[in-house]
């Protein structure tokens, strides 16, 4: 089963962790040579941020990519350039019953908005009626572990130009989302609470 062999994955990955300024930090090495980094809340337990880098196709190191956590603008600024701030912005930010969605700086009627799932394609699909706004996402959670996404869960709201799309823990009636949106914590926690020794190690994030 897909979901087992993830959770033995994460069980095999070497593990750094500390705890710093309020957060759950943890760095898994996969035993490919793919790393996966993570934040939690310290008092919520609530994922903050998660970053994967993957070994290139000649088997040096790639990029840090982000998955999970807000993004900090970063403008490009020159003499004759610089980028737009009121361009919608999409970001993930977990909650702990939800995947969910957040795109910034849109401020058409929430008439305007449809929100699907594209089954064969394993992802979801945002549209404006106007035409203005298109963003096409898949849910990398569910795909590690070959998990089903239905339409029956997904839902949106728009307030204060904030567009935000949540796929709920009844996105299948065979799983439940406690168990596996947070299955990496699941394990940060056998990898915090069974350290022998004190948490200690360098994190690649500060």
């Amino acid at each position: 089963m897909a979901v087992q062999r993830w959770a033995d994955t994460l069980r095999k990955a070497k593990k750094t962790a500390l705890i710093s300024d309020g957060k759950r930090k943890v760095h898994y090495l996969f035993e490919d040579g793919n790393e996966m980094a993570e934040e939690y809340d310290l008092k919520t337990d609530e994922l903050l941020l998660r970053n994967w880098r993957c070994k290139t196709t000649f088997g040096g190191q790639g990029q840090w990519k982000l998955e999970v956590g807000d993004i900090s603008p970063n403008p490009v600024t020159t003499d004759l350039i610089k980028e737009n701030g009121s361009n919608p912005l999409f970001m993930r930010k977990d909650t702990k019953t939800s995947y969910q969605w957040r795109i910034r700086n849109i401020s058409y009627p929430t008439e305007v908005y449809s929100v699907s799932v594209e089954p064969m394609e394993r992802c979801c699909v945002i549209r404006t009626s106007n035409k203005k706004y298109y963003k096409k996402f898949s849910i990398p959670d569910l795909d590690r572990c070959q998990l089903p996404l239905e339409s029956t869960a997904l839902s949106f709201t728009h307030a204060n130009n904030t567009l935000i799309v949540s796929v709920s823990e009844h996105f299948s009636p065979r799983v439940s989302l406690n168990l596996f949106h947070s299955s990496t914590f699941c394990t940060v926690r056998y990898v915090l609470t069974d350290f022998s020794a004190p948490l200690r190690g360098t994190f690649p994030f500060a």
